[in-house]
């Protein structure tokens, strides 16, 4: 399964930094912000969840949820969550069947070779289940919540 805009987003259920389940169907009727990041705690994955977090009264104001999917354990994103004050839930995918439903892993450039891995992308899910964007490679992760933004807005 692709994923294309205009086009029902792919049903999900994962686990979440909350303690519960946390299922695709659960939001029906708010835009959801799914964003797929490599790794708890890393530079880059850091910018942008503040950024995320720092946004969160705008993105609230708009009726937009945000979840944050990597292949990290509960207990890592538990702390990850605790350290930054991510008022957001971070969903574990450690078999990564949701993040390839998404495009969100496969093969990618990392220092200069080819492989395996997390692919930093969003999709954002209007209110009616249908993806209404999709970013399939995020090049600057400090800046991207801020385009993610200015797209709900418009």
């Amino acid at each position: 399964m692709t994923v294309k805009v205009g086009k029902p987003a792919p049903a999900f259920t994962l686990n979440g930094s909350d303690g519960k389940e946390h299922s695709l169907a659960d939001y029906l009727g708010k835009t959801v912000v799914l964003y797929f990041y490599p790794k708890d705690d890393t530079p880059g994955c850091t910018k942008e969840a503040c950024g995320f977090r720092d946004l969160q009264p705008k993105l609230k104001k708009l009726n937009a949820i945000v979840l944050g999917v990597s292949r990290d354990s509960l207990t890592s994103h538990g702390s990850f969550v605790k350290k930054f004050k991510l008022p957001f839930v971070l969903l574990s995918n450690p078999d990564t069947r949701v993040m390839r439903k998404y495009g969100a892993f496969g093969e990618k450039m990392q220092y200069g070779k080819m492989v395996m891995g997390t692919i930093r992308s969003t999709v954002i899910i209007g209110p009616d289940g249908n993806v209404s964007k999709h970013w399939k490679k995020v090049a600057k992760a400090d800046e991207h919540p801020a385009k993610v933004l200015e797209f709900l807005e418009n």
